[in-house]
């Protein structure tokens, strides 16, 4: 028998152990010969030798039950039999019964079965005269033995299934702990991977493109624009390291804070002398909290980081405004435009859209071919609650 089983009987099996001492006592203390005692004395031994050698399996094991009970039966009959005052061995008799019967009409048949026995066993040690109070005696104990054992069967059914049931809700919270963890790992990904697309992705293209230009100019013999070309690249090589810095320590203090019309400024003069482009700016400082600023910062960067790959504009214009009710950012480029409803290959623009549609905000995109490009991000005032806390960077770090 397990460790948990037996603890879990351990009262029924002192109340047996105290039974069969308090049944050998009163043997021994009867008045009758030796020669009339010794079958009580021998169903005493041989109860308790086959229960501590297989009758306590009777528990977890339905052989050792089968092997068991008829013994059981055997003592309810001959203990009375030999010493009429044993018969209260029915107290533990009836629970060893039900205890160790998996089904209840097994169980009432055995009880009926003990009771008949304990009567017989009355009846030959008391004579014809005590037939009126055996039956009702062994009437009554077995009703009564029947009566409590289907409750407390009914009781253990009803305490099985709860513990199923609890097992059932741990494995289901296990379940969606799972869940939740490989939902939180996917959506770090791709936080990750908008991260790194909007900042060092964008940083990196910058710098190819003024390598080539630079290689050019080295080739065109222009030392003037060639100096003024590393200049420019050592300043967005600067920018693209302390970018991944920033990405690798996830909003660490002692970075510099600023506000996002300063930082779109920054973005639009950097965007100049990296491609020539014109980019004005016409931005105020708005009333939206730190995190929502570095959404619409991430919007900016990929808007133009677009432009400078693919519209070939002229100029570009960043507008921002703000009123009690939201904040609009608009970035709008001269360039060849292109289809909106056409798929494209890139993560820019799905990154963008999921990073608005997480802040609470809105995206639009508004193009033709020849015609230009808008690109409209729109958050409410006190937006963006709900992004992660890695991606809550200050608004100053991403555009050096």
């Amino acid at each position: 028998m397990s460790g948990e089983t037996w603890v879990r009987n351990r009262w029924l099996h002192v109340f047996f152990a105290g039974t069969m001492l308090l049944t050998a006592v009163i043997t021994a203390l009867g008045w009758s010969p030796w020669s009339t005692r010794w079958p009580a004395y021998l169903a005493v031994v041989v109860l308790v030798v086959a229960y501590i050698g297989y009758g306590h399996r009777g528990y977890d094991s339905p052989r050792a039950a089968a092997a068991f009970l008829p013994l059981v039966v055997v003592a309810a009959l001959v203990l009375p039999a030999v010493v009429p005052s044993t018969a209260f061995v029915q107290c533990i008799v009836f629970p060893l019964v039900w205890v160790q019967t998996e089904r209840v009409r097994t169980a009432v048949l055995l009880s009926v079965a003990v009771g008949l026995a304990s009567g017989i066993g009355l009846q030959l040690s008391s004579g014809p005269d005590a037939l009126v109070s055996t039956l009702l005696i062994e009437g009554i104990s077995v009703i009564g033995a029947c009566a409590m054992g289907v409750w407390i069967s009914s009781v253990a059914g009803l305490s099985e299934e709860r513990r199923q049931l609890v097992e059932e809700l741990r494995a289901t919270q296990q379940s969606l702990a799972d869940a939740n963890r490989t939902a939180g790992i996917a959506s770090e990904r791709e936080r990750l991977a908008r991260e790194i697309h909007d900042t060092v992705a964008q940083n990196l293209a910058g710098i190819v493109m003024l390598t080539e230009r630079a290689r050019g100019d080295l080739a065109n013999d222009r030392s003037d624009a060639l100096e003024e070309r590393l200049t420019v690249l050592e300043e967005s090589a600067r920018a693209a390291l302390e970018e991944s810095r920033t990405l690798v320590a996830a909003g660490a203090a002692g970075m510099t804070r600023d506000s996002l019309a300063g930082a779109l400024h920054r973005l639009a003069e950097r965007h100049t002398r990296e491609t020539g482009t014109l980019v004005t700016v016409d931005a105020s400082d708005c009333v939206l909290d730190r995190d929502a600023q570095v959404v619409l910062l991430r919007v900016a960067q990929e808007a133009l980081s677009n432009v400078r790959a693919h519209a070939g504009s002229a100029s570009a214009r960043v507008l921002l405004l703000s009123d009690a009710g939201q904040t609009v950012l608009r970035i709008t480029d001269d360039g060849t435009g292109f289809d909106p409803e056409q798929p494209t290959a890139g993560h820019g623009l799905r990154g963008l859209r999921e990073r608005l549609a997480l802040a609470g905000g809105t995206c639009t995109i508004t193009s033709a071919l020849g015609r230009g490009t808008v690109v409209e991000a729109t958050l409410p005032t006190g937006a963006a609650p709900g992004l992660p806390s890695a991606v809550r960077h200050p608004v100053a770090e991403v555009s050096r």
